[in-house]
Formats: C-alpha cells, structure tokens, sequence
C-alpha cells in the first residue's frame, strides 16, 4: 500500500461515540532516528504489551459553527499541553478523513501508567486515537479489517512512530527490510505467525525506576540521533540486527535472543550520551538493576533479561515458564530500587481493542 490509499474524502454526517484501549509496546530493535513525515531510518521489530494501556473515548457531533472545534482532556481534566499537540494533530491528518470537517470531536483520553517516563505513553495513545478515527470512519466506508489495521497503523506513526506498532501484536515490524515481504515504511505488519510460540506468551515486568518526565522528548533525541557521529552505522547494525533476529524468533533460541535485545538496548543509550548535546536518561538505579539481574542470570542460567526504552525503567523479559523463580527474585531483589516499591507485571497482548 502507498499513501494515497489512505486518502478518503468520503463524509458524512452523524452523532455517536467510540472507545478504544491500545496497548504500549516495548522495541527489541530499537527505533531512533528519524527522516521527514515519520519514516524511519531503520527498520524496528517490537514486543506489543497487553496491561499498560491507553483508554481513548471519541464523541463525534455535527459542528455548530462554520469552523470545526476540537475538545480534549486527559483522565478528565483539561490539560493545554496534550490539547494543542492533538488538535494539530488531528488538523495534519484532515485529507485521510473527510468526516473530519464535517464535525465536532469531544476526546477524552486516559493512561493506566506514568506519563513520560519511557512506557512508551506515545505509542498507546496515538494508536488508541488512531483506532477511534478509523473505527468511526469505517461506518460510510466498505474497508476490509486488513485495510482497516493498516490505515490505523499508518494514522498512529503520523502522531507517533513507535505508535504504529501497537496497533496488533503480539510481535510486530515498522520499517522496510528484504527480511519480511510486506514490510512498510508507512505502517506496521504482525510478524507473529513467523515467531516461536515460546514468544508468543512472554512476560515483561516494568521496574519503575523514576516515574517523573523524561529530561528530554523522544521527538528531540531522534533529532539529535540524526546529527549524530555514530548514526550512519548505528543504522546499518540496526538493519543487520533486523535480519538476525527474525531468525532468533523463528527458532526460539533464547540465549541469542537475550545477546541481541540487551546490546540494542544498550546501543542506544551509548548513543544519547555521544549526542550533542548529550543527555543521560538512565539513573543509578537503572544500572544497579541491570547489574543485578545479569549477575542473577549467570547463578541461575534463567533467560531474564532486560531491555530500554527512551527513558529510566527497566523492562525486563523472560518466558511464562519461568515467572515463578524469577518474580521472587524482582520482588526480593529489584523492587528496592523501584520509586515507591513499584513496578508493573505485563505481558505480551494482540493490540488495540474496541470497547464501543
């Protein structure tokens, strides 16, 4: 698919209400960096999550006035910030919905996780917004579901990049690559079917390390990753890195599996801090987690392991076989090091799903 089959100017007048959740999702080869319009600089291969989620309602009525007006409040409270970032939003995307002009939007949107903190909040609410249009879109409109996923996929990146892999799950892809035929720069494909099943019910327990905002936005440092010195080859391993983990997930070799998500997680962190300016967005207790739960591997020959997302938490991941040992050793272990003793035990999910 390209672009302008995205392109709907079919409208259409009408009152009614939708609700969607979208799920975060947690990146094995990393995305960062980016070119014009949202298009990757590489290819990005990601678990979608199932219990941190975006809940994302929509009203939609005719406009009262010539001009149409746009609402938005977070968990049920005005908040100018979110406000004018989705109204341009929504105002960038008008050409791919003709009902747009046509109406009124009443958003209401809500997170059951820290904002801002490296859970990827982006991702889930762009992709539950997206969801929501779509899904009203889709009553003058005869789209198959395959059509339907794609388009929404293709809306949430436009919002957020990363976004447009928490559209389905559990395993997904964003980013072109000769290693998956239907690959897109534009959307998101499922790959799971060309997993091992092993992958299919993993668990991924989130130490909250620092809840509080990041010190920098993602939107910044995939700027900043662009004039970086080390870019041009980090995209190259990061496209190599693509090719041998599909063959990681088809086997189901954990051990390889583990080599390759901790060294991305890690190379992108080295790359914040050889950034100019540079920014660290670890914290001590990142580290000490880290440290902790190699050292565990090596006594245990257990397969936890850890992964990073633009921000301080740790994201640790490990088969549904071995929950029993291993969440002893977090709450034993690492929760010391969590804000607040926190931390969210998440697993792998199928992506957006409808609620009205």
């Amino acid at each position: 698919m390209v672009e302008q089959d995205f392109i709907c100017s079919d409208s259409f007048e009408s009152t009614g209400i939708v609700e969607w959740n979208s799920p975060s999702n947690i990146a094995l080869v990393k995305y960062w960096g980016k070119k014009q319009n949202q298009i990757p600089q590489n290819p990005s291969i990601s678990f979608t999550l199932s219990k941190c989620y975006t809940n994302t309602v929509v009203e939609f009525k005719p406009k009262k006035n010539t001009q149409n007006e746009i609402y938005f409040t977070f968990d049920g409270k005005e908040n100018q910030d979110f406000e004018k970032k989705v109204n341009a939003f929504i105002k960038s995307i008008d050409k791919y919905f003709g009902f747009l002009k046509n109406h009124d939007l009443y958003i209401n949107s809500k997170n059951n996780f820290p904002h801002s903190s490296g859970i990827a909040s982006s991702a889930s609410s762009m992709s539950a917004l997206a969801s929501c249009l779509v899904d009203i879109e889709s009553q003058i409109t005869s789209n198959d579901n395959n059509f339907n996923l794609r388009k929404k996929s293709f809306i949430s990146r436009l919002g957020s990049g990363s976004a447009s892999r928490s559209i389905e799950g559990p395993v997904t892809l964003w980013g072109k690559t000769d290693a998956y035929k239907e690959s897109s720069d534009l959307y998101a494909v499922n790959i799971s079917n060309e997993v091992d099943k092993i992958f299919h019910d993993y668990n991924n327990t989130i130490l909250i390390i620092d809840p509080g905002q990041k010190v920098i936005s993602s939107s910044l440092g995939h700027e900043l990753m662009n004039k970086n010195p080390f870019s041009k080859k980090r995209f190259e391993i990061a496209k190599n890195n693509i090719e041998r983990l599909k063959d990681i997930l088809q086997s189901g070799e954990l051990d390889d599996f583990i080599s390759i998500t901790e060294s991305e997680a890690l190379m992108i962190h080295s790359l914040m801090l050889s950034s100019d300016p540079y920014y660290i967005l670890m914290k001590p207790n990142t580290l000490e987690a880290i440290y902790k739960v190699l050292e565990f591997r090596r006594e245990t020959k257990l397969h936890l392991s850890f992964t990073l997302d633009a921000g301080s938490n740790v994201h640790l991941l490990y088969p549904k076989s071995e929950t029993e040992i291993i969440t002893k050793f977090i709450d034993d272990e690492l929760l010391t090091l969590c804000k607040s003793k926190s931390c969210i035990h998440d697993h792998l999910g199928n992506g957006a799903t409808k609620n009205r």
